[in-house]
């Protein structure tokens, strides 16, 4: 769209929709906790449906259609990840079309004559949403030559974030303000040698960083790199019922399985309730809307209604920062994104559809799948759920779904942890795997895991640890053409 529509058009499509477009009803309202609207009848028929199946002969029905009706249905290359569910209404498409120019709009500092486009920073990493979600893909992973791609670090110090720095380093700054450090990833060869002494080489990242604007880091703040998650199916995500994922936790591991997960409850900034969260590496949004907030608030520096800070990631110890001019508008709100404009990018990043899946009846994938059932991978990357059923939910009501994950929280080992001394550093949300299949075809590059150290999908699987353990070691004890027809189930999702 950004090659479509020059920047004179963009701005001048968010002045029109920002005036005309109501600012409630464009994001379907989350599920609710449980499904007591449901029969006895109707519960038993989501319970069998779910079930992960023993059959390993023939495709399951309807397993091609991981979104349900929300499918899209056509091949579509590289624009695998840029279309809107298949049985969205014509209302639900155009808040799509109109938030998809606003994911694409590049931002500018303030002031400008770019009205409603200008409050950029005044530090960021990214001057469009679209910059780091790749053709709303993953973001592109450091080469270790110098070239960084999309990577951002996180700080944590404990549970807070860096005293001076804030919530992860700002790389980018307006013309006048400088950046607060600059950054370099380097790669150690790990080899890695498998049952049938094939060798794999496997990268082990290090960060680092230089120029700090404002003296060192805090001594208890450590560096959590991230890259950003495909967008694919995550309207669908917020309509799994809450008690669909409570169903799987085990945070005691009291069944003995040697898999623990939880939920990781996080604090809605609009309500301050406590509420599940599903969005992130580390689960920490539960809700499209605030995940797309606290974006525009830590990654391009733009204040929204929930995140109304104008200098975003900006602290105290940064005065320079926080005396630059802001770009809110008084006409059309205290904010420099409107609540509009938030909802509008809210649908559209909701509405993103999952692509069909291929060769589902490949003998070759039909066996893959088999082994990857066998080594235990669906303890965690739960196959299938239904989403909840009301008309609140839109395109996603009452879906078969296949996003091959719990969206819990699970132990991953050493090797995958943040450091910082907390439980958290090691405990990762389990990835939803549809759509892995395309990530070279829709990126241009294997690129895998929260900071795309994995090149392919043998290494991210040979990368897990702790409660996946067991499972990377059946795979790693597989002869090669078992492994083959593992990763080539995996390339069909």
């Amino acid at each position: 769209m950004r090659d479509r529509w020059p920047v004179t058009w963009r701005h001048a499509i968010t002045l029109v929709l920002i005036a005309a477009v109501p600012a409630v009803g464009l994001a379907a309202a989350s599920a609710p906790g449980a499904r007591g609207h449901l029969s006895a009848a109707e519960l038993e028929r989501v319970r069998a449906v779910t079930q992960p199946t023993a059959d390993f002969s023939k495709p399951e029905r309807f397993e091609a259609m991981p979104g349900g009706a929300t499918t899209l249905r056509k091949a579509a290359g590289r624009k695998s990840f840029s279309f809107p569910a298949a049985n969205i209404s014509f209302g639900g498409r155009e808040a799509f079309v109109l938030g998809e120019a606003l994911f694409e709009k590049l931002w500018v500092s303030a002031p400008a004559s770019t009205k409603a486009s200008d409050g950029l920073g005044p530090l960021f990493n990214a001057r469009a949403c679209s910059s780091c979600h790749i053709r709303n893909g993953r973001g592109l992973a450091p080469d270790g030559q110098g070239n960084e791609g999309s990577l951002i670090l996180a700080l944590t110090a404990g549970a807070k974030a860096d005293p001076v720095y804030g919530g992860q380093l700002q790389t980018r700054a307006v013309q006048g303000l400088k950046a607060e450090a600059t950054t370099r990833t380097v790669y150690e060869a790990v080899p890695v040698r498998l049952a049938d002494v094939t060798e794999v080489r496997l990268r082990r990242p290090a960060y680092n960083v230089a120029g700090l604007a404002h003296g060192p880091l805090g001594s208890q703040t450590w560096i959590s790199p991230r890259l950003a998650p495909p967008m694919i199916g995550l309207g669908l995500v917020e309509q799994i019922v809450l008690s669909d994922l409570q169903a799987l936790e085990d945070p005691h591991d009291l069944d003995g399985d040697g898999i623990s997960g939880r939920i990781r409850w996080v604090v809605d900034p609009e309500s301050g309730k406590k509420v599940a969260g599903r969005y992130g590496w580390k689960a920490s949004r539960h809700s499209i809307r605030s995940q797309s907030a606290s974006a525009f608030a830590n990654d391009i520096g733009l204040s929204t209604t929930l995140f109304p800070a104008h200098a975003g990631d900006c602290t105290p110890f940064q005065p320079d920062c926080l005396e630059r001019p802001h770009g809110a508008q008084p006409h059309l709100g205290p904010v420099e994104v409107p609540d509009t404009v938030l909802e509008l990018v809210t649908a559209f990043v909701g509405g993103i559809a999952v692509p069909k899946r291929r060769d589902v009846g490949d003998a070759q994938v039909l066996e893959g799948k088999k082994l990857f059932y066998g080594a235990g991978c669906t303890s965690c990357h739960r196959p299938k759920f239904v989403t909840w059923r009301g008309k609140e939910a839109g395109a996603n009501n009452f879906q078969l779904i296949w996003p091959y994950s719990d969206f819990l929280l699970h132990d991953m080992g050493d090797g995958l942890a943040d450091g910082g001394g907390t439980e958290l550093a090691r405990e990762w949300r389990t990835p939803p795997l549809w759509g892995i299949g395309l990530t070279e075809t829709v990126l241009g590059q294997g690129n895998y895991l929260h900071d795309g150290r994995a090149r392919t999908l043998e290494e991210a699987i040979l990368w897990h640890g702790g409660e996946a353990r067991p499972a990377r070691d059946a795979f790693a004890a597989m002869a090669k053409d078992r492994r083959i027809a593992l990763i080539a189930f995996l390339k069909s999702l």
